[in-house]
């Protein structure tokens, strides 16, 4: 487990695709899409929470600090990335990695691989089957400055364009079976979601 590093699941999005509401508050195995979530995350972590808009309370049981985003009205994920680059300047961390919230079968090793295979001020962001994952990433909180220029300057609300621009490194996290970074945005992917869960219950 990871002391200089601190965690945050992004969840600040409208789920449009789901028809509105919370994706992370799906059900899912015994629970929800937002339980697998943190029980894969927290064992990694010592610090970790949640960037959500609109009332926290909703997010009570999980017993994270909740941090809604800090640049413009739902921005997109860049948005929620520079809301947990704040938090993790202000708790005196050096390091951020970020999840997305609708992502439930996440590596076990996600952060100990992100963080071995990332030179000093550079990003590590995760891939699988040669595919980029940029909101799985590990992120220098020295780029919070960089990241609130682009955020006020640039058109582009895309975080692919943001990594681009600095030093980074790809790491892959490829398995046999499925895809760790299966994401959950139709009605369709939740049906998949369960299966996956059932399967590795």
């Amino acid at each position: 487990m990871s002391r200089s590093i601190a965690g945050m699941i992004l969840a600040g999005g409208r789920s449009s695709r789901m028809g509105g509401g919370d994706k992370t508050l799906l059900p899912l195995g015994n629970g929800t899409v937002l339980d697998e979530v943190t029980r894969r995350l927290r064992p990694q972590l010592d610090t970790l929470a949640l960037n959500a808009n609109g009332d926290p309370e909703r997010f009570a049981s999980f017993d994270l600090p909740v941090l809604p985003d800090t640049f413009g009205s739902f921005e997109g994920p860049l948005a929620g990335i520079l809301t947990g680059l704040l938090w993790a300047e202000k708790i005196g961390v050096e390091n951020l990695i970020t999840v997305a919230g609708d992502t439930p079968f996440l590596p076990n090793e996600l952060v100990s691989r992100l963080q071995a295979a990332a030179p000093s001020s550079s990003i590590a962001v995760a891939t699988s089957n040669a595919r980029i994952h940029p909101t799985f990433a590990l992120w220098p909180v020295a780029l919070r400055s960089d990241l609130e220029t682009f955020l006020h300057t640039q058109a582009s609300r895309r975080v692919n364009h943001f990594i681009s621009d600095h030093p980074h490194v790809r790491v892959a996290f490829d398995t046999a079976s499925f895809d760790p970074f299966f994401n959950i945005n139709t009605p369709d992917d939740l049906v998949e979601a369960q299966r996956l869960a059932a399967s590795l219950s």
